[in-house]
């Protein structure tokens, strides 16, 4: 996350027709190009056109050069289904979503794809201090609190404005006091597909009194493409020696610890599903991986480096870059069969896992974890990509 002083400063269906809302409001309709590899994936428009909190909410699609495509809805701000091409260079919708609106509303997994907010992670107890005042928020996750409390940001319906062809931005207002956490928020979050198939995330944000700010993206992957079965074959890197072991219910203990010669060193790249099941405290706690890590500060992209994965199946790789000093790897350990994807897939155990960019973990009460408090007069502003490329 960087601060910096405010005075420094068509929707589109794989076949078939459907609607996308202009800036205005308004809807037009255009056909799809034809994509005989993603044939099976197809979402219509009407079924994201609800009202939900007295606001509309739509479906809208990015697309570059490559025919790849990067598909939204503004309720929660969420990502549907990202197609990027594969080693034969067919199209792979390598994000796991729901065909509707009305999907996302009653799911068991609330975070699909969602922009989250206010913070990303956990805070424990739901308790933090700032400037000397106790701020208690909603416990959604047993005693703690996850992204963002009992209505996150998944759960709002975004100011949506398709920018151009490649580019959309969510705008969304947090008033004082939403789900008990302190200032008017003004947030900004621009996704762009670009047209050397990335996807990149840019979040900034003001507030009118001092508050913690914890954005991120919940995307859940399969680079072998939705309803291909487990991610275990899936291999990963992660640019990081460190990283913050967690209690029982997931918080941070404060400790920063090696990864070397523990299941947690993806130093060189190994499977999900090579240590797993090891005998393992941390690994127990989050009934797989859950964790947060320290990332090393590899240079790429003018950011840092903080992931590789690669498809096993399809040789694609997705490589993840950020701002951020962290990087929460979630290896779908929650995930229960209970909600049926957009192909008809269920959500079957680790058929997807998650590449968090984020500050660490309950860092209102670590003093020693990078801070994540904004301040009147400051600008919030971090960005995160993932690249595909096979």
């Amino acid at each position: 996350m960087k601060i910096k002083s405010l005075a420094s400063l068509c929707a589109i269906a794989t076949i078939g027709m459907v609607s996308c809302q202009s800036e205005n409001g308004k809807s037009k309709t255009e056909s799809s190009s034809s994509v005989d590899s993603v044939a099976s994936v197809k979402l219509v428009a009407d079924s994201f056109q609800k009202e939900i909190d007295g606001k509309k909410t739509g479906l809208y699609t990015l697309k570059n050069k490559h025919n790849a495509q990067a598909i939204f809805t503004n309720y929660g701000g969420r990502l549907i289904s990202l197609l990027v091409p594969d080693k034969d260079k067919k199209l792979v919708d390598v994000v796991v979503g729901f065909k509707s609106a009305g999907d996302y509303e009653k799911s068991t997994e609330p975070y699909f794809g969602a922009t989250i907010g206010r913070f990303g992670n956990r805070i424990a107890k739901g308790k933090f201090t700032l400037e000397g005042k106790q701020y208690q928020l909603f416990t959604n996750n047993g005693q703690n609190t996850l992204h963002g409390g009992k209505k996150g940001f998944q759960y709002v319906v975004w100011d949506a404005k398709q920018i151009n062809e490649n580019t959309i931005q969510f705008d969304y207002l947090s008033k004082d006091g939403d789900e008990n956490f302190p200032g008017n928020l003004k947030v900004s979050v621009t996704y762009t597909l670009t047209d050397d198939n990335e996807l990149k995330m840019d979040y900034q944000a003001t507030t009118d009194k001092t508050t913690v700010l914890n954005l991120t993206n919940h995307a859940f992957f399969n680079l072998n493409g939705e309803g291909s079965g487990d991610v275990l074959n899936h291999s990963v890197k992660i640019f990081a020696d460190e990283y913050t072991p967690v209690d029982s219910t997931l918080i941070p203990t404060g400790k920063i610890d090696k990864v070397k010669n523990t299941p947690f060193d993806f130093t060189t790249a190994n499977t999900i599903g090579a240590r797993i099941n090891d005998k393992n405290e941390q690994l127990t706690f989050g009934k797989g991986y859950d964790h947060n890590y320290a990332l090393n500060k590899t240079k790429g992209m003018g950011m840092y480096q903080a992931a590789s994965v690669k498809g096993d199946k399809t040789g694609i790789t997705m490589d993840v870059y950020t701002q951020e000093p962290g990087l929460q790897f979630y290896s779908g350990n929650f995930m229960q069969s209970k909600n049926t994807f957009k192909g008809g897939s269920k959500d079957d155990f680790r058929t997807a896992f998650c590449m968090e960019t984020q500050h660490f973990p309950d860092s209102p009460n670590q003093p020693a974890f990078p801070s994540t408090v904004l301040k009147p007069g400051q600008v919030y502003k971090t960005s995160s990509i993932y690249k595909f490329s096979n």
